[in-house]
């Protein structure tokens, strides 16, 4: 069992379409208290044409200005949405004003519904988009500092670059692909990538031992890194301590894994998507069902997701027993300075 060194939370960021800025706003304030609190990272959902975080990239612009020391994530950019040029320049630049904390987590693959929204996305190139990993190989090569452009130099009063600028030193260590497969642990592994594996993994063969899935796609990453068992993992199971909650938190809490524990029993949809249990309960309780995941045994970092619909006085509570209770249970120590 590996210590627990690395305390994160992931969040979607909902809002109110009548007003939306007060979630945002309830998103920032979020992140500013899990820096309070000594999480060492926090993470945003993508979410386009939804009622959740559409533009991480600027709502971690803003974060970065509001904060000093939390690491801050996507957890994660669907690629597919994104032209990685543009995307480069966007992350470089948010990692320069953030003192080198953006750690960008992402996804190949078409837009969800992609048939429905491509020809407001790519209305001239929608058949000839190419979504595989080398959309990625693309992004990470210019995050790294590859030739963009075949012009540089002074063109009248302008000087111009061939690659993107700012250049963020380090921004490239920092990225982190998000994976439900077996391939795509091993090409981010293959590809030098940090790996984020969530609560949701693919059963290839019809399993439903989550703990076990996601075990051998950690290994495998591991595997095929260059740093082998160095390689960072991080684990973003759905959490939710209850140590102070209030008795009608802890009753909506436990409806809504209720509602969402069907979905666990065996492998969902022509995907076979297969999601893990939430867990819910005191940090004592938590912190046992950790102990004896496979998955988590592995891991030395985590980004525990919070639910995506409850009001913000339920995550201050949620966060707050995680970073006083949850975490130190784990054999975690907060983050000072």
């Amino acid at each position: 069992m590996r210590a627990l060194q690395k305390l994160g939370f992931l969040t979607i960021g909902l809002f109110d379409e009548a007003d939306p800025r007060a979630g945002h706003e309830s998103t920032l304030r979020i992140i500013e208290l899990g820096e309070q609190l000594g999480f060492d990272s926090a993470w945003l959902r993508h979410r386009h044409l939804q009622y959740g975080i559409s533009s991480p990239v600027a709502v971690l612009a803003a974060a970065s200005q509001r904060t000093h020391r939390i690491h801050l994530g996507t957890a994660v950019t669907p690629l597919g949405w994104e032209n990685p040029l543009r995307l480069a320049e966007d992350w470089a630049t948010v990692d320069i004003l953030s003192g080198g904390r953006l750690n960008p987590g992402l996804s190949v693959g078409p837009p969800m519904f992609y048939d429905t929204v491509k020809d407001a996305l790519y209305p001239d190139t929608a058949d000839a988009e190419d979504f595989s990993y080398e959309r990625v190989k693309r992004l990470l090569g210019f995050v790294r500092g590859d030739q963009a452009s075949d012009f540089s130099g002074s063109r009248a009063f302008e000087e111009f670059s061939d690659h993107v600028q700012p250049h963020a030193a380090g921004l490239i260590d920092r990225m982190w692909y998000g994976g439900a497969g077996l391939a795509s642990a091993k090409w981010a592994g293959e590809n030098g990538m940090n790996f984020l594996t969530s609560s949701v993994v693919r059963s290839e063969d019809g399993s439903a031992d989550f703990a076990q899935i996601q075990l051998g796609h950690i290994k495998a990453f591991r595997a095929a890194h260059p740093l082998g068992e160095k390689a960072r993992v991080s684990q973003g199971l759905v959490v939710i301590p209850t140590d102070s909650a209030a008795p009608e938190q802890v009753a909506k809490y436990q409806a809504y894994v209720d509602r969402r524990t069907p979905r666990t029993a065996e492998p969902q949809g022509p995907a076979r998507m297969l999601f893990a249990r939430d867990l819910i309960g005191t940090s004592d309780q938590i912190a046992e069902q950790l102990q004896a995941h496979a998955g988590y045994a592995e891991v030395d970092e985590v980004a525990f997701a919070l639910p995506f619909s409850f009001e913000h006085e339920d995550y201050v509570q949620i966060l707050t027993d995680m970073a006083t209770k949850l975490g130190p249970a784990l054999g975690w120590r907060p983050a000072i300075g």
